[in-house]
């Protein structure tokens, strides 16, 4: 990690800086995520569904996975298993990830790609790591982070975005201090190539040693920060924040993240995901792997998978199933 980089930041165009005369986001609650175990049986870090931070609206969920260097047959994944009603987006940072999906939509995830698979009306997905990685092992890191859909969407045609990593949209800070990777989303005038059903902002930024990146936040979206690794603070009362740790941020225009002079991880860089997005404001049932509004909808949704309305296993790829991530 970093996925992907550039030999000479400063030929990247530049991000402005935030409006002065804007308040500035400040920081409402600082979350440390949580470790469990998905899928298979592979850990993750968790800042949100938390009892610190139940709801991150418009986002249901966050998955750290890894950094972990697998031993040989250690490599595990999540077995084929059904959606509903919201969006997965899988980032790869090291390592990859293989998807299959029961309506065609697939392929090899590697260094700096995203996958976005919309579930909508219901899919039925799998992802496992390559043989190569299971067979020799090796490093593994990735996201996911699911985005709910609203009412009006939750039955959408399943679709399925590859994003390879060329297609990220590279840009520096305005003092070319920090390398921003826009994955989906409009911020500070660029766009990212994701297509997306509810309006978000998705970005990573890797922050070099004693660097600020001070950047403009689309005003009507909820705005977050999660530090994948190093150390640094947020906000300009600098509350400090490590790696696995959630920053929420208040109203206002831009936000500001300071990286610590000295980083102790893989990058030296201060790496941080930064998301958000325009709130949905709508009741939120979620029964494992299905993401409605009402109890009801959540019984037909268990009564259509069932049923095989959400599609079926392609005969090459029968292996059973799990209800899961």
């Amino acid at each position: 990690m970093p996925a992907i980089t550039v030999d000479d930041i400063m030929i990247l165009p530049r991000l402005p800086r935030p409006d002065r005369t804007a308040p500035e986001r400040p920081v409402d609650k600082i979350v440390t995520a949580h470790k469990q175990l998905e899928g298979a049986g592979f850990e993750v870090r968790r800042p949100f569904p938390s009892l610190d931070l139940r709801s991150a609206d418009p986002f249901i969920l966050l998955d750290q996975m890894g950094p972990v260097a697998y031993e040989p047959h250690q490599a595990k994944g999540a077995p084929w298993h059904p959606h509903r009603g919201f969006e997965t987006v899988t980032y790869m940072l090291d390592g990859a990830m293989v998807h299959h999906d029961s309506h065609g939509g697939g392929g090899t995830i590697s260094e700096g790609d995203t996958q976005w698979m919309t579930a909508g009306s219901g899919i039925l997905h799998d992802e496992v790591p390559p043989e190569e990685l299971v067979a020799t092992g090796g490093w593994f890191h990735g996201i996911q982070l699911w985005v709910n859909l609203p009412r009006a969407l939750k039955m959408a045609p399943p679709r399925y975005q590859d994003l390879d990593a060329s297609k990220l949209t590279l840009v520096s800070s305005h003092d070319g201090g920090a390398l921003v990777r826009v994955i989906a989303g409009e911020i500070g005038g660029f766009s990212g190539p994701g297509s997306t059903y509810t309006p978000i902002a998705y970005a990573h930024a890797s922050i070099s040693p004693g660097g600020q990146l001070e950047m403009p936040w689309p005003q009507h979206f909820t705005a977050m920060a999660y530090v994948l690794s190093g150390s640094g603070t947020v906000g300009s009362q600098r509350h400090p924040v490590t790696e696995g740790q959630l920053t929420v941020f208040g109203p206002g225009s831009g936000i500001t993240i300071t990286a610590d002079s000295e980083q102790h991880n893989a990058t030296g860089d201060l790496e941080v995901l930064l998301l958000g997005g325009q709130p949905i404001r709508e009741p939120v049932i979620q029964y494992g792997p299905f993401v409605m509004n009402t109890k009801a909808e959540i019984i037909q949704a268990m009564e259509d998978y069932q049923a095989g309305r959400m599609g079926n296993i392609p005969a090459e790829h029968v292996r059973g199933t799990v209800i899961g991530e």
